[in-house]
Formats: structure tokens, sequence, C-alpha cells
């Protein structure tokens, strides 16, 4: 496999040098872990005492790492990216909400954006998070087949309205609708509500993603079950593949409350589960469709492989690679160039709503070794290469 990846002129070609600069001072400063932790810090002080700082950080962090505060502020950087052949999932990141009135806002505007994206090509996938229609602790006394009183009877009932609420719009919009994962304790309950409406409107097509984070052992088992009941009951699959995104969260719990936990040994295990899931996936294409998220280089190359050997056409509608924005322009950008299926996770929101999901992306990739390292060494190139 020729080695694409190394091309900055194709990766950073819709980054002006302004842009550039921005890039590669905000991954320095990211890189050290100390000046994440106090400029956290500060940030949260500064938002909670309601400190005018939203145009600094719009004009740095934020508008590196989202499209802008509203569905429509996005379209600039969602017809620049579609130019270049990769499109974009707009993905509402507003986190910890609770009570009823949020988690219907947040439907509301799932299905805003479902009619937003029906009308654009650039915008293939939906987005949401299973925590932005109901709570968190519901999910987990479910999941676990705790007996539920009336009134959470009633609340969890409301939870899978949600869902399926969202689901027909998309499929009614033939719209593909991307679920992510959460944490192990949630997810089970999640899991089955997704694989219901998997049944009911995978029938033709994978309308509904489920994801899968591979740092979990357990995860591969539970793909090849699901496929199982996939063939004998006639639908199909949807499958967002990730890594995963709560590790220190599920082996502080693990550790806390004795039980072994679901997180892979070690880096290499995850990285060789993420890699066993993407082939099983390919293998049976027919009735999987994947969507890869994935950061790391070596996985896109095996994904790419994969493809090949198997005389899979490098635009098939049935297997995406996806990155977040702001982020891996190498990997998005070079693979579009190859006429691959890309996606970028474009988030959006007003600027003080998204700043807890911004705080996890600078403490994630100060915490995700070679990650930032990488980021700036081919920043520095094309730098380099254009003597800025």
């Amino acid at each position: 496999m020729d080695p694409i990846f190394e091309n900055t002129a194709t990766a950073f070609a819709l980054k002006t040098d302004s842009e550039l600069e921005r890039a590669y001072f905000l991954f320095k400063m990211i890189a050290n872990e100390p000046l994440v932790r106090i400029g956290t810090a500060m940030t949260n002080f500064a938002i909670k005492a309601h400190l005018p700082v939203e145009g600094l950080i719009r004009a740095t962090v934020f508008d590196h790492f989202c499209g802008g505060v509203s569905e429509e502020d996005c379209l600039p950087v969602v017809d620049k990216m579609y130019a270049k052949g990769v499109c974009s999932v707009l993905d509402y990141s507003v986190e910890g909400q609770e009570g009823d009135d949020p988690f219907d806002s947040a439907l509301a505007t799932i299905l805003k954006i479902l009619d937003f994206v029906k009308e654009k090509d650039s915008i293939p996938f939906a987005v949401f998070k299973p925590t932005g229609f109901g709570r968190f602790a519901l999910y987990e006394k479910v999941g676990k087949g705790t007996p539920l009183t009336p009134s959470e009877e009633a609340e969890w009932l409301r939870v899978i309205n949600r869902f399926d609420k969202v689901c027909q719009k998309a499929y009614d919009l033939d719209v593909s609708l991307l679920i992510d994962g959460e944490e192990s304790w949630m997810q089970d309950a999640a899991d089955q509500v997704v694989e219901d409406l998997m049944r009911k409107y995978n029938k033709k097509r994978a309308i509904v993603f489920n994801t899968l984070q591979m740092y979990r052992w357990d995860r591969m088992d539970y793909l090849k079950e699901l496929h199982e009941k996939a063939k004998k009951e006639g639908f199909r699959i949807g499958m967002k593949v990730v890594r995963g995104a709560y590790m220190e969260r599920e082996n502080e719990r693990a550790q806390e409350k004795g039980y072994k936990s679901p997180i892979c040994e070690n880096k290499k295990a995850t990285d060789a589960n993420f890699d066993a899931a993407i082939s099983y996936m390919v293998e049976h294409v027919d009735t999987i469709s994947l969507f890869a998220g994935t950061h790391n280089e070596e996985s896109s190359y095996h994904l790419m492989r994969l493809m090949s050997n198997a005389n899979i056409a490098n635009d098939d509608s049935r297997i995406w690679f996806g990155q977040l924005f702001g982020m891996s322009d190498h990997i998005s950008f070079n693979l579009s160039d190859k006429k691959y299926n890309v996606a970028k996770y474009l988030p959006f929101g007003p600027v003080r709503d998204v700043m807890p999901y911004l705080i996890r992306r600078a403490e994630e990739n100060t915490s995700v070794s070679g990650q930032t390292t990488r980021e700036l060494s081919l920043l520095k190139k094309e730098k380099k290469r254009r003597k800025i």
C-alpha cells in the first residue's frame, strides 16, 4: 500500500497560512500537559464567572475544533471541505443536560438537523448520543435489569420514543443515523434499544448505526452475536467502529467496584481488536455497513488493503472512514483524494455549551501517546514546504 499520509500539501490545502500557524500553536499548547490542566481550570472559571472570554475561545480553540454555533454557521466549513471530497457529520456537542426539557430540546435539534442534512449531499449522516435523550442513571438501571418505579417506566418509554422518532424520520428521509457509544455500565441498555431499531428500520439498507468501542475486549463477541441475529431475522447492521473515549473512567470504576475492567489490557490488544472488527465487517459487507472512526494510520491502511483484496471500490457506499474536525487532516484529505468515502465529525453549538467537549478534546490529545506529536510534525513539515 502506497504511503499516502505524508502528503501535507493535500492534507492542509484548505488551511491558510494563518490557520496553519494557529493549528501549530494550539497543538504546541496541547502537548504541554500542565498547561492543559491550568488552561482548563482557568477556562472553566471564566465561563462560570461569566467573564467575556467567548470571543477569544471562538477565535482559537473553538474555530479549530468546531464548525460553528449553529447548523447554518457550519455551512462555509461544510462546503469548503466538500469541495475536496470530504463530507461532514453535524454533531450537536452540548453535554451534561438533565431533565425532560433538555432531552426534548435535543430531540428537536436532531430532528431539525435531519431536515437540514437531507438537502445536502455533503452531510450524509446525522448523529446523537444516547445520553442526549435520557438520564445516564436510568440507562444504568435498565441495563442492570433493576426494577423501575412507575415514574421511571414512563420516563424510559419517553427515552425509547425519542430514539424511535429520530430513526423514523431518518428512515423517511433516507439519511443514515450514527448513534454514539458511551460508558459500558450504561451501554447495555442503549445497545438493546438500537438493536430493536435496526430490526425495524434496517430491512433494506443500514439507516441506524450503533457504535462499537473496541478498547472493550467483549465487543467482537457482541458483533458476531448481533450478526447471527441479523442473518436469522433479515436486517442489516450499521456499525461505527472506534477505539473508545472513556478508558480512564472505565478502569477507575472497575477498580473502585472490584470487577474486571472491560478495557483491553494494553494498546496493542486494542489495536488488534479494532482491526479484527473491521476485517470481520468487510468480510460480511453484504450484511454489515461500516463507518470506521479512526485517527490511526495503520488501521486506515489495513482497511484500504481489505477493500482492495476484496475488490471493493474505494467509493463503495457501505464503507466510510471518519475523523474529527481539527485532527488528522493528513488521513481525511489524502483518503478523499483517492476517492474513498470520508466524513469529518463537525461539532457545533453555543460556545459556552460546547466547552466540555472542547476540554475533553484537549485532554484526550494530551493523553493519547503520539497523537499530538504527529500533528505537530506534519504541520511543521507543511510550514517548511510553504516556508512560513
